[in-house]
């Protein structure tokens, strides 16, 4: 059925039937000049939970532009929607937003993860101007190259204790459940965004270890590969260092961090925390009610 949808599109394309009219409607005015880049990398969505911040999300995507957007897996949680569907129109306005994005000249490469394992199968295609790939090569401003990957393939319990991701998966659903009343009763109370989750994972002995060695392992992959770097996310957790000859980074996520990645025209790449921008613009409004 998904084959013959993604046939349709193709078809769709190519015989160029209209776009939808949202797609060119003209971009809402903005108080704030957006922040432009070469490159941005996305991971771990996990749209289709309640732990997704959608609402965050959109107005980092408002917030920037650039010439590459790679989406670097899990941005569609295929694990929950079988169990029950769950999807809010701010979850929409993320699709559509991404579509809009790709629609007005920005590569989108569309890394596949293992929650939206399902369109592993469609590597290779693209839908609405998003290409569909199992991993990607990144060649930065400066010259260097950089394995681009979900990181799922480097992680023992994904691969091969498929039942235990699973348990683990229920586990997490429940802490991030906590989360998000965490944060609505914050919100009410005035106070930003704040992540539990991330919170009692940086302090969890065995979460460290497990973080650490995952690491390791995919740069050895990218050192047997001869690249100069790899990019990856699956384990929610933002980070920039270097092992060996190898540059690891990892984008976060958009439930327990929201973070990305992004590349600055001089080929830099840096860890763009947009959970501590909300914080910063939380207050500075305070503030600036308070004068």
């Amino acid at each position: 059925m998904l084959r013959n949808a993604a046939a349709d599109l193709i078809i769709d394309k190519a015989t160029a039937i209209a776009p939808p009219d949202w797609i060119n409607h003209p971009e809402p005015r903005s108080f704030r000049p957006k922040s432009k880049y070469r490159t941005i990398w996305i991971s771990d969505i996990h749209l289709g939970t309640k732990g997704c911040n959608a609402e965050l999300l959109l107005d980092f995507l408002h917030s920037v532009e650039c010439e590459t957007l790679y989406l670097v897996g899990d941005i569609i949680d295929g694990w929950r929607l079988k169990k029950g569907w769950y999807w809010p129109d701010s979850h929409n306005e993320v699709v559509r937003r991404i579509l809009k994005i790709a629609h007005k000249g920005t590569r989108v490469i569309f890394i596949v993860g293992n929650h939206d394992e399902m369109l592993r199968d469609y590597a290779g295609f693209s839908f609405g101007g998003i290409t569909l790939a199992q991993e990607a090569i990144h060649h930065s401003a400066d010259g260097k190259r950089l394995l681009i990957t979900h990181g799922d393939a480097f992680d023992g319990v994904v691969l091969y204790a498929r039942w235990l991701a699973f348990l683990g998966d229920q586990a997490y659903t429940l802490m991030l459940r906590a989360n998000v009343w965490l944060n609505a009763i914050r919100k009410r109370l005035g106070m930003p965004y704040w992540s539990l989750s991330s919170y009692l994972k940086k302090r969890v002995k065995n979460a460290v270890q497990y973080v650490c060695a995952f690491e390791d392992a995919v740069a050895r992959e990218a050192a047997e590969r001869g690249v100069d770097g790899v990019v990856c996310g699956h384990i929610h957790c933002a980070e920039i260092r270097q092992i060996g000859d190898v540059t690891y980074y990892n984008d976060g996520d958009w439930v327990e961090s929201c973070t990305a990645l992004v590349e600055a025209f001089d080929g830099s790449i840096s860890i763009l925390d947009w959970s501590e921008t909300h914080r910063a613009n939380v207050k500075q409004r305070q503030e600036l009610v308070v004068a």
